[in-house]
């Protein structure tokens, strides 16, 4: 049942609204805060600031539909959003001289408090078509075309996201069924040919279509598209499996020719400024901390070692010295539970982690960031790289003190699975980065130091 299907434009229009209230709301109780007078000035500020978020929200497509997209991705472009449309007040009222009329403090508190009711109230909406879809309602259908281990992950993603309101409705393939034996458990799902998916697609029974034939079948998939034109449904051309393995693949334009980018790093350009930024500003926090750790441990503890950097560059990478020798040749003895090779206070500094922490003067110049795939000695990446597909692509950004695949408990590289583990969330934080995901990881970081801490 799609309670709120036939009533998307007004759904859409009400969050718009909403939005405008929000703004004019916070400008309203920062005024009221500091017991100032509301009169045309800030009627005219906030209906100023409303035009322009809203303006650039349409740009960044904001109200359109979210439902294939993470929460994280709304947020960000919330953010990103409101900050544009300060810089544009900011702006105008310069050139207008006109910012002296304003009290800087109520502004400056506006421009805090409205992110904060912006993502609070998307929040609610997300929570409530949640609370929704939980009861089958608010639901989209989807169907798959080509039955085969593409599809299988589709369907599986689709089942672990019920929270995105999408029923499969089928899969559809032309093949019959003595083919379809290696297709796995897709074959079960199988609900007819191509032309029943076309009817089903007219009838209004589809929503999402995903095309998962394989490219050579380019020929089937243009005239399946063209097809599909004269139906409502929304249709994706899913690439296949050779596709599938490579990490960030994004399409990008060569002049008028089209391209697709794989292999790619998501720092480039504004992300990469604002990865920078970050570890300035919370490494510089830290590296205060670390300073006060060196002050007060006796002796000389640093330890320098050879790891891999972004590109593969050699770099050498702090740490607390932690056992009675340091290794850094073509062969490195793996770390075993109570090393004997572990001193004291070596044991204690692994368990608190303390023993990274210098790496924080790696960080602020630049060799390494806060987040990112943890590094490996050069002897141990030259061993991996030969064992292991796409382990030189955890190089395309910068090496972190923590990572994703620490928090999610994969620290040991004395076995091959393990190294697979690790490699496998570290291509995955590649291609799913965001502030968001740095600040998760840090603040996991955080939590597993305090309340398990353990000597690796």
């Amino acid at each position: 049942m799609n309670v709120l299907k036939p009533h998307s434009h007004l759904f859409i229009l009400l969050h718009r609204a909403l939005d405008a209230c929000l703004i004019a709301a916070a400008l309203y109780g920062t005024t009221w805060a500091r017991d100032l007078e509301w009169d045309g000035r800030y009627t005219r500020a906030s209906a100023a600031a409303a035009l322009v978020f809203l303006v650039l929200a349409e740009a960044q497509r904001l109200y359109a539909s979210w439902r294939l997209r993470s929460s994280e991705e709304e947020y960000a472009s919330v953010l990103w959003v409101w900050v544009v449309t300060c810089a544009v007040l900011v702006v105008v009222a310069f050139l207008l001289k006109i910012s002296a009329n304003y009290s800087r403090a109520a502004i400056i508190a506006w421009f805090l408090v409205t992110p904060a009711l912006l993502l609070y109230s998307r929040f609610g909406v997300r929570s409530a078509l949640r609370a929704l879809r939980s009861r089958g309602r608010n639901m989209r259908t989807v169907a798959v075309v080509g039955a085969g281990a593409l599809a299988t992950k589709i369907v599986r993603w689709l089942e672990d996201t019920r929270s995105f309101g999408m029923r499969l409705a089928g899969i559809y393939d032309d093949r019959d069924a003595r083919r379809l034996i290696g297709a796995g458990d897709t074959q079960i799902r199988v609900a007819g040919k191509i032309d029943q998916l076309v009817e089903d697609a007219r009838a209004g029974k589809l929503d999402y279509v995903f095309i998962t034939l394989p490219t050579r079948a380019e020929k089937r998939i243009v005239e399946l598209v063209n097809r599909l034109a004269d139906t409502t449904a929304t249709v994706y051309v899913i690439p296949d499996l050779f596709l599938t393995d490579l990490m960030r693949a994004q399409w990008n334009t060569l002049g008028d020719l089209p391209a697709v980018s794989v292999y790619d790093s998501p720092f480039d350009g504004m992300n990469g400024w604002l990865k920078r930024a970050e570890d300035l500003l919370l490494g510089g926090t830290l590296t205060a901390f670390a300073t006060g750790v060196k002050l007060t441990t006796p002796g000389s503890v640093l330890f320098r070692q050879r790891r891999y950097g972004l590109n593969g560059r050699v770099v050498n990478v702090l740490k607390f010295r932690t056992m009675t020798l340091s290794e850094d040749g073509p062969r490195i003895s793996q770390l075993r539970r109570d090393d004997p090779r572990i001193t004291r206070f070596g044991r204690f500094l692994r368990a608190t982690s303390l023993d990274e922490l210098p790496q924080l003067f790696n960080v602020l110049g630049g060799s390494m960031s806060l987040v990112g795939p943890r590094p490996h000695a050069v002897a141990v990446n030259e061993e991996y790289r030969r064992l292991i597909h796409g382990y030189m692509l955890r190089h395309k950004v910068k090496p972190g003190i923590t990572g994703w695949a620490q928090v999610n408990g994969w620290h040991g590289d004395d076995t091959l699975d393990k190294m697979r583990k690790r490699v496998e969330h570290d291509l995955a934080y590649v291609r799913e980065w965001s502030l968001w995901l740095d600040l998760k990881i840090l603040l996991l970081t955080l939590l597993a130091v305090i309340s398990r801490p353990k000597a690796r």
